[in-house]
């Protein structure tokens, strides 16, 4: 089990970075939030889970251990292997998933790409009493939407784009986000971002 890893950002992609570690280079699947918080050169500390499958090992990577712990906790359920569950992660915050089922909130599990009405239901029942509380208050109340333009932005800069380069690249997303029904997903948003800016080039 790789608990986490630590070292310095040799390079980064639209749903992954690269640490070198010990002059080795760790593949880590990462969520826009957390991409959005690293630089290329500078050094970053991940908390990771390590996925074992037949045919791959796959290491997914956490700005803290709540994150990581929740990402495993919402593995228990049944049907959420690690894709799902960091897209859940990639939409909410862990303590925005645990005032979902808390409150037993549908619309914010459809939110994620990949879970319909009924697979909602399933996890708001199998979760209820495996993710706890909510341990924060600040965002309590506030919309699920809110600020998905300031994670697009941190993550193009996080990127390597110059601030007028993710400004263009915000303006030309938000018709897309705008026309989307629920949260707009930064994931998506980056990608089509990244579509852009490499069209402008």
């Amino acid at each position: 089990m790789i608990a986490f890893v630590s070292g310095t950002v040799a390079a980064l992609a639209p749903d992954a970075a690269v640490v070198e570690v010990g002059g080795v280079g760790m593949a880590v699947q990462c969520t826009p939030n957390t991409l959005a918080g690293l630089r290329m050169g500078q050094q970053a500390k991940l908390a990771t889970s390590l996925v074992v499958r037949e045919d791959s090992l796959t290491l997914y990577g956490f700005a803290d251990d709540d994150e990581r712990q929740v990402f495993e906790l919402l593995q228990t359920a049944s049907g959420v292997g690690p894709r799902l569950a960091q897209a859940m992660l990639a939409v909410h915050t862990p303590d925005a998933l645990r005032r979902a089922v808390a409150t037993a909130d549908e619309k914010a599990l459809i939110a994620v790409p990949g879970i319909g009405k009924k697979g909602a239901q399933k996890l708001l029942i199998e979760l209820k009493d495996r993710l706890g509380e909510p341990v924060g208050t600040a965002a309590i109340g506030a919309p699920i939407s809110l600020g998905w333009r300031d994670q697009l932005h941190a993550a193009l800069l996080g990127l390597g784009y110059a601030t007028r380069e993710a400004d263009e690249a915000v303006a030309a997303v938000t018709p897309q986000a705008e026309a989307t029904e629920g949260t707009p997903q930064v994931g998506q948003l980056l990608k089509l971002a990244l579509q852009s800016l490499n069209r402008a080039r």
